[in-house]
């Protein structure tokens, strides 16, 4: 009304302003430093490039992507075009379908393919390196592919029968709406589920008979899986147990029996699979297979509550489950257990299991997609940081593994694998991988770089690397440190590490790095730290406590300010992460438990290692503001402590930021990584 004072917010617009051009000023600065100094590396770049180039050259490009079989057609995927050729044809007789720039999408990467069960339908994600978003675009197949339907920002997606598709929206990184689309003669699109609690993330998975689609509504410690029959696609999903705080399980089915992989009762030990996109840089398939599970159980599709559960299988104590694989008279278990590699194939005809020994220097296996459950055959890859991925494959009728020979890839004989536990402060033993040249002399003259994450319940990344390669035939040693907070032994193990604990797996680095060098793998002078996303919690907090372990840290995407994000509830992905961290908002002992670990909170002037960064100017998950204050305010701690001591030949470290405008969190691209 006319005469009404308004309100000023002159002062909170002040204030926003102030900060953006604080931030604008602190980015302009660093980009500037970053322009002076990288020239200075030129020619060092331009080998190591050459040279990953031609490592790639020579394995990855040989290896080959994984395959996707319906009866007499295989569909796969090369340099962004998508394939298809009979089973029993040469691969260089395949047909190219489409391409990724047909579809007018020259700066995107392929992230996802789900072909309809009759094979007229395929649905492809789409995402740029810029985007945390995919599009998915339906392509009629026939002699000439035809776009269907184009759908943006669309996490997963499952065929639940030949005309009608499930998938799920993604927004501020979170997914929690579940729509179905049908290419039927009358076409329509309806929301089939919402999750309401925002701690949840959901997916779609569908089983391995494809009798049903999973609606997987999960947190980081709770799940929950809706059922849709694929033979009555348009009736309302069903429930197949209520969400239970602690209890995680996911679904198989096979002859009328849902087979349930969980966590439920005691020992759990579990592991996360995580393929696709990122949660704080880690790679994410089916959020719905988390596999934090230890047991196989089953109870029939009628009455499918816990109440219903019969076990069927239990892992032997601190087995990891890696992965798992359903099939009309057998599953397969990818277990891990110290450190080591198997194969559990579980029979339900003749009641027995079965236990095979992967090769020693396997680190990670990869499934191959095969949507066939009646096949005899299962195929996978496996790899190692330093080993590209060979093929294997396991066959029921003859009970026996077979390494399946491809193109004459060079073989890697000249690397040593060894496996070493360090005693961590309260004499709890972790688990070091430690790769070096078979034929390197004086190991303690070698520089080593040092591996690090500990979050989440997510083991180290382990997949082949070419520049992991070229470092060990130039004399480096590898060590990967499998700390707690990660999942490499279990439920117990991911909780002995995060919230209240998270000094823990500070601590279990201290002592792996200390072990490392007590045997001879290099000295402080020559050693490196690398770590990506959460990982920089535990390797910015070892260059505060214990500088003079390490003589330089890179850092990719890191998390180096936990207190300050975790009090800004604003941001999209706080409450889900108080499961990992804490609430700082709501208790004090946390705050204070976070501040004293907490890599920007601890900077104090001393002599730090130096450090590299990268950084990524649109990155939603890791505030870039976080990262430009915690780069000044350890230069400037650097700087204070030479000024104040004036020792002959005083070294001061490097602090180098490299703010990255295109990309996104920690991608995985050849390319990203080719510049990384």
């Amino acid at each position: 009304q006319e005469g009404t004072t308004v309100p000023s917010k002159r002062k909170q617009n002040t204030s926003i302003v102030t900060s953006d051009l604080l931030h604008k000023n602190l980015l302009k600065s660093e980009q500037k430093n970053w322009n002076n100094i990288s020239p200075t590396y030129k020619a060092m770049t331009k080998r190591i490039k050459e040279k990953l180039e031609e490592l790639h050259n020579m394995y990855t490009l040989n290896s080959g992507s994984p395959r996707m079989r319906f009866g007499e057609n295989v569909y796969f995927e090369e340099n962004g075009c998508i394939f298809l050729a009979k089973a029993d044809d040469d691969e260089g007789n395949a047909e190219v379908l489409f391409s990724v720039e047909d579809l007018g999408f020259s700066d995107a990467f392929i992230q996802r393919i789900r072909i309809s069960p009759d094979q007229k339908y395929m649905a492809v994600s789409l995402k740029s390196e810029n985007s945390e978003e995919a599009t998915c675009i339906i392509m009629k197949l026939g002699n000439l592919p035809v776009v269907e339907k184009v759908i943006p920002s669309v996490f997963s997606f499952e065929w639940a029968a030949n005309d009608v598709l499930y998938y799920t929206t993604q927004k501020n990184l979170k997914c929690q709406n579940v729509f179905m689309t049908t290419f039927t003669s009358q076409k329509h699109t309806k929301l089939v589920y919402t999750e309401q609690d925002a701690r949840f993330f959901v997916d779609l998975y569908c089983t391995k008979d494809r009798r049903f689609l999973t609606i997987n509504s999960n947190s980081k410690t709770t799940s929950e899986v809706w059922l849709v029959d694929c033979r009555h696609p348009f009736e309302s999903p069903a429930l197949v147990q209520a969400r239970t705080t602690g209890v995680i399980y996911h679904i198989e089915h096979r002859k009328d029996q849902l087979y349930i992989l969980t966590t439920y009762g005691e020992p759990a030990e579990y592991k996360a699979i995580l393929t696709d996109n990122y949660i704080h840089g880690i790679n994410l398939d089916t959020y719905c297979r988390l596999y934090r599970k230890s047991k196989l159980m089953k109870a029939p599709v009628a009455s499918s509550g816990r109440e219903n559960w019969q076990l069927v299988y239990a892992l032997e104590k601190k087995t990891k489950l890696v992965d798992f694989e359903m099939f009309s008279d057998d599953c397969i278990m990818f277990l891990k257990n110290a450190g080591h590699l198997y194969l559990n194939v579980i029979s339900f005809v003749s009641h027995s299991v079965q236990s095979i020994k992967l090769p020693t220097w396997a680190c990670e296996f990869e499934l191959e997609s095969h949507p066939e459950h009646t096949t005899s055959t299962c195929y996978f890859q496996l790899s190692s940081p330093v080993h590209p991925p060979k093929r294997f494959a396991y066959s029921f009728k003859e009970n026996n593994l077979i390494e399946q020979a491809v193109q004459e890839v060079p073989i890697i004989t000249n690397c040593h694998t060894t496996r070493l536990l360090a005693k961590s402060k309260d004499e709890t033993l972790v688990p070091i991988t430690v790769f070096h040249n078979k034929n390197s002399k004086e190991l303690h003259r070698r520089p080593l770089l040092v591996h690090v994450y500990g979050a989440y319940g997510i083991d180290l990344n382990m997949s082949f690397k070419e520049e992991k390669l070229m470092l060990i035939e130039e004399d480096w040693i590898l060590a990967y440190c499998h700390v707690r907070g990660g999942g490499e032994q279990g439920l117990g193990w991911h909780r002995d590490g995060c919230q209240h604990n998270k000094l823990k797996g500070l601590h279990d680095l201290r002592a792996c790095i200390t072990l490392l060098h007590q045997l001879g793998f290099s000295q402080p002078k020559h050693t490196a730290l690398a770590a990506a996303s959460a990982g920089g919690v535990l390797a910015g907090a070892l260059c505060n406590t214990d500088p003079a372990l390490i003589r330089a840290v890179v850092l990719q995407a890191p998390f180096v300010d936990v207190l300050n994000t975790m009090m800004k509830t604003h941001l999209p992905l706080t409450t889900e992460e108080q499961e990992e961290w804490g609430n700082p908002l709501e208790d004090e002992k946390c705050m204070k438990y976070i501040k004293s670990y907490c890599p920007y909170q601890n900077i104090k002037p001393q002599r730090y290692p130096s450090v590299f960064i990268t950084a990524y100017e649109n990155d939603e998950r890791i505030p870039l503001t976080g990262i430009l204050h915690y780069v000044q305010k350890l230069r400037k701690a650097a700087l204070d402590h030479t000024s104040r001591t004036s020792k002959k030949g005083n070294w001061i470290p490097s602090i180098i930021l490299d703010v990255q405008a295109n990309g996104s969190h920690c991608d995985s691209s050849w390319e990203h990584s080719l510049n990384e």
